[in-house]
């Protein structure tokens, strides 16, 4: 009997995973028979399983589970972490993000570099070993301030790892300090940053992009700011956000390209997909015959399955977000191909302001509950995937969530 043993309240045994291959469509099984041997999926392939349903669909979750079965072990992770928005001021305006205001908005802020460390040091006292650090591209911004903030936690918090500036923030900085991205990121390295977040990718398939951002970075450039990271030894996240104007191709293009990225410079460090987030957004607002609500369910289930497929021994962290998703479906996500819960996080403010529901921060003891709950070895891990606190194996007493594949069956 594995972890999952309940269906809508009813005890069930898991699927096994030749059962569930031998219902899938003959093409669909030789896709997912080649992920299965380490073999590397095209776009194309790509494609086909994110247009799956059915017993197809179902295949696609069960196969998933077992390379990251193959790929990572039994062990689920997650990091207590805070993210630090310095200012929701941004002179963009994304069609896609309701996060930023004018400067002279009554709601404009733009902490101070004292008030920074204060929340890095509180972060610390709570026991996270990482701060996210991003904010809006503020007219105010000098040369010199992405060094400040960093300069800032280091001098209150030395050990603090920080994970920090996002692509867009550093193709902005260094066009203030007039250097090269490599250039500026050894400047900010040597003070003290420790990795970057991949965000600012949304979809790197060009059409798409330019509905969504317009004169915000393009493909090519968000490419270059990555590669120019990992050439400096900046390790760096690699997200996707999806479900407004996107579709299987779109996603399936992304992949492929984050993944021709890290044969080059093996620089990511974990694939975070990022469900879109439609209430309060300019996009859908301006646009709600032709932009979706976000992903399905069905969509978030495939999106992390199938980059578990396409980025097998390349990017084998894969991060489900409860900031998105719940923390419910966030778990369960651990046996569709996921191997990670992200952060506690403590505030979060970018998708709380697009209408997010599920709340600014995540309990460590919720973390390991959840991991338990999806029949996994629960570990604290850091910003680089080494373990701070082993949690140990799953307490089989307690309820488990349902196989992901079995819900299929039961309308889930």
């Amino acid at each position: 009997m594995n972890a999952f043993t309940k269906i809508n309240g009813h005890p069930s045994e898991e699927i096994d995973l030749d059962a569930v291959l031998a219902k899938a469509s003959p093409d669909v099984r030789t896709i997912l028979k080649k992920a299965l041997a380490g073999g590397e999926l095209t776009q194309a392939e790509g494609v086909v399983l994110f247009e799956t349903e059915g017993a197809d669909y179902s295949a696609v979750l069960k196969t998933a589970d077992a390379v990251r079965q193959q790929r990572c072990g039994n062990e689920g992770s997650f990091i207590i972490t805070r993210n630090i928005n310095f200012t929701n001021v941004c002179y963009m305006g994304c069609s896609f993000c309701n996060f930023s205001v004018a400067k002279d908005d009554a709601t404009a802020e733009f902490i101070s570099f004292d008030e920074i460390a204060d929340r890095a040091q509180e972060a610390w006292d709570r026991g996270a070993t990482e701060v996210c650090v991003q904010g809006g591209l503020h007219p105010d911004i000098d040369k010199d301030f992405y060094r400040n903030v960093l300069i800032s936690i280091k001098n209150r918090v030395p050990e603090m790892h920080i994970h920090a500036f996002s692509p867009f923030e550093i193709w902005y900085g260094a066009r203030k300090a007039r250097m090269s991205p490599e250039d500026f990121l050894r400047d900010l390295k040597a003070h003290g940053l420790g990795s970057m977040p991949g965000t600012a990718a949304e979809i790197l398939a060009p059409e798409v992009r330019k509905i969504l951002t317009k004169d915000k970075l393009k493909t090519d450039e968000w490419v270059r700011i990555i590669k120019a990271a990992h050439t400096v030894g900046v390790p760096t996240t690699a997200t996707i956000m999806y479900g407004h104007v996107d579709g299987p191709a779109d996603w399936a293009y992304h992949l492929d390209l984050l993944r021709t990225i890290q044969k080059e410079t093996g620089g990511f460090t974990e694939f975070v997909p990022l469900g879109f987030i439609h209430y309060e957004t300019p996009l859908y607002k301006a646009n709600p015959e032709s932009v979706r609500t976000g992903p399905t369910r069905a969509e978030h289930f495939k999106m992390h399955a199938i980059a578990r497929l396409m980025l097998q021994g390349h990017i084998d962290n894969i991060q489900a977000s409860w900031v998105k998703m719940g923390p419910e479906t966030a778990a369960q996500m651990l046996r569709a191909g996921a191997n990670d819960l992200g952060g506690t996080l403590m505030n979060e403010s970018i998708s709380t302001a697009a209408g997010g529901q599920h709340g600014q921060e995540v309990m460590p003891e919720d973390m390991v509950n959840n991991i338990h709950r999806a029949g996994l070895h629960a570990l604290q891990r850091n910003t680089l995937y080494k373990t701070v606190e082993d949690f140990g194996p799953a307490v089989t007493a307690q309820p488990q969530l349902a196989d992901p594949a079995l819900l299929i069956a039961a309308g889930g």
